[in-house]
C-alpha cells in the first residue's frame, strides 16, 4: 500500500472512477460525499418499489477505457436499449432523430418548404461568425428549423436567450449533426455510429445508473478505501501552495481533519474556490461568483396503467407548458417499476436555485405536473396514485458569453496547487457527458501515479465521436 493518501471530494461518476482506479492500484483513498446516496446527478432513487433517475443517463461511449470500466464493475447487469425519443411541438410528436416523412406530415407542406428555403439561405449566406448557440445552429439547420426545434427547448433549459449562450455548447452537444446529415441518417442509417446525437441504441444498467455507482463505491471499500457519506468538506488547508489536509464535517456535525497528499475535487468549482484556506484573493471569489449553474427539479409520477407512451424520453418544445423533458423509466428498464401493471414518469423542470419555481411547494409542483401531462395528452392525471419531487442544485454549467474569462481567472488561482485536480462536470465547469467525466477521474488518477495528462482538453476535440479513443 502506498504512503500517499488521496482525498476525493464528491462521489459522482468522476470521483468514484478515480477512487476505484486508485484503490485497484493499492493507493489510500478517502471519498467524501455530502449526500446519502452516491452517483451525483446519475444516482438512482427508490420510492415505494419504483426507481427514478435524475434525468436519463445513457451508457454510450467511444472511450474503450471507460467502456471496460463499466463492464468490469457491472459485468452481467447491462441491458441493450433501443433509443426512442420524440419532440413534442404544436400538439404533435416528431421523431428524433429526424425522419423526413414524419416531419413533412407533421409540419405540412408550407412549413416544410419554408424550412428548406431557410436552410438553403443559411448555406448561401451563413453567419460569418459562430459565437452564439443561435448562430451555430442556424448555420447548420437554417433559421426556420432553429426556431422550430431548437430555440424554445434550449431557452427552457438555460433560462436565457440562445443569443446569450456560447456556440461551444452546441458544438459539444450536437457534434457532427447538420440537416444534411440528419436526412442522410434517416434514409440510410448511421452505419458507423459516427454522430452521437443520432445514436439509436445504448446500454443501461438493469436497476438504473445508480446501480453502477453503488457497485463502484462498494468495490472501493472492498479494496480498502473509505467512502464517507453525509459528510461535507469545510476547508482545504494549504501550506506553500500545497494542500496538506482536508477538514470535513461528519454526519454528527463534529469536524475531523484528514491528511492528504493529493486532492481530487468534483465539487462545483464555485464552491471549491471558497474551501481553500487561507482564503484566496477577492478577484478569485468574484470571478467564481460570475460562473452560474442551472438547476433541475423533477416531479416523479407513479401511474396505475401499464404504459403511457413508447419513448424513453420526450423533448417538450411547447411554450405552453413549463416541463422541458419527460422520462418514462419503464422504457429504460422494466425493472425500474415494481410490476408490469404500473408505470412512472419523470417530468423535468429547469430552473435556478432558489427562484420561484425552485421554491414552489411540492404539492403545487405535483398539481402542475398532472395538469401538464393532461394538456400534452400523455396520460390521464387520474391514473397518478403517488408522486414526489426531487431538487438537484447546480446541474448544468451555464456557457454564458463571458464564462471563459471568468473560468480562466478561477483556474489561474487554482493552478499553483499542484496536488489539486478538478474533475467531473461541476468540478471543471464543463458540460461533460458521463463518459467524459469518468475519463477525467481516470486520467487524474493516472496523474497522481506519475502521468502528465491535461484534464482540461477532455471533450474539446471536434472529432471525438468520429473515432474510438483508447
Amino acid at each position: 500500500m502506498s504512503d500517499r493518501k488521496t482525498v476525493i471530494i464528491g462521489c459522482g461518476p468522476a470521483g468514484l472512477a478515480a477512487g476505484y482506479e486508485l484503490s485497484k492500484r493499492n493507493e489510500k483513498v478517502v471519498c467524501i460525499e455530502q449526500d446519502s446516496i452516491v452517483g451525483g446527478i446519475t444516482k438512482t432513487l427508490t420510492h415505494n418499489g419504483f426507481r427514478f433517475d435524475i434525468g436519463g443517463h445513457r451508457f454510450f461511449t467511444k472511450l474503450d477505457r471507460v467502456n471496460k470500466l463499466w463492464h468490469d464493475v457491472l459485468p452481467d447487469d447491462f441491458l441493450n436499449r433501443p433509443r426512442l425519443s420524440r419532440i413534442y411541438y404544436k400538439n404533435k410528436f416528431f421523431n428524433y432523430p429526424l425522419k423526413p416523412l414524419n416531419a413533412l406530415a407533421g409540419l405540412g407542406l408550407i412549413d416544410s418548404f419554408s424550412i428548406l428555403a431557410s436552410y438553403l439561405k443559411a448555406r448561401v449566406k451563413p453567419y460569418p461568425n459562430e459565437n452564439t448557440f443561435e448562430q451555430w445552429v442556424t448555420n447548420r439547420f437554417g433559421k426556420k428549423l432553429y426556431q422550430t426545434f431548437f430555440k424554445t427547448y434550449t431557452e427552457k433549459v438555460w433560462g436565457i436567450s440562445c443569443s446569450e449562450i456560447q456556440a461551444e455548447w452546441a458544438a459539444q452537444r450536437i457534434k457532427g449533426l447538420s440537416l444534411t446529415s440528419a436526412v442522410k441518417t434517416a434514409i440510410f442509417g448511421d452505419r458507423n455510429k459516427n454522430i452521437k446525437t443520432l445514436i439509436g441504441e445504448f446500454e443501461y444498467p438493469r436497476l438504473g445508473p445508480g446501480q453502477m455507482y453503488e457497485a463502484m463505491a462498494k468495490r472501493i471499500t472492498e479494496l480498502g478505501g473509505k467512502v464517507l457519506m453525509n459528510t461535507s468538506v469545510v476547508k482545504l488547508n494549504t501550506v506553500d501552495s500545497s494542500i496538506t489536509s482536508v477538514t470535513i464535517q461528519n454526519p454528527d456535525s463534529t469536524q475531523t481533519t484528514i491528511d492528504a497528499s493529493d486532492v481530487l475535487s468534483s465539487a462545483p468549482i464555485t464552491d471549491l474556490i471558497r474551501m481553500i484556506a487561507p482564503e484566496l484573493p477577492s478577484e478569485a471569489i468574484t470571478a467564481a461568483e460570475k460562473l452560474t449553474y442551472r438547476s433541475l427539479l423533477t416531479v416523479n409520477l407513479m401511474l396505475d396503467n401499464k404504459e403511457t407512451f413508447p419513448d424513453t424520453w420526450i423533448y417538450v418544445h411547447s411554450p405552453d407548458v413549463k416541463v422541458g423533458r419527460i422520462q418514462c423509466f419503464k422504457n429504460w428498464s422494466p425493472d425500474m417499476v415494481p410490476s408490469a401493471d404500473v408505470s412512472s414518469l419523470g417530468l423535468e423542470y429547469f430552473c435556478d436555485q432558489n427562484d420561484d419555481l425552485w421554491n414552489t411547494p411540492n404539492e403545487k409542483l405535483i398539481k402542475m405536473a398532472k395538469t401538464e401531462i393532461a394538456k400534452l395528452k400523455l396520460a390521464n392525471p387520474s391514473a397518478v396514485f403517488d408522486a414526489f419531487v426531487i431538487r438537484c442544485a447546480k446541474t448544468y454549467p451555464v456557457y454564458s458569453m463571458d464564462y471563459h474569462d471568468n473560468l480562466d481567472a478561477v483556474k489561474s488561482h487554482l493552478a499553483p496547487y499542484k496536488n489539486l485536480q478538478c474533475i467531473g462536470r461541476n468540478g471543471m465547469f464543463k458540460y461533460n457527458n458521463m463518459d467524459h467525466s469518468i475519463m477525467s477521474g481516470l486520467l487524474a488518477a493516472d496523474n497522481i501515479l506519475g502521468a502528465d495528462n491535461d484534464l482540461w482538453t477532455i471533450n474539446t476535440d471536434e472529432s471525438y465521436h468520429e473515432q474510438s479513443q483508447q
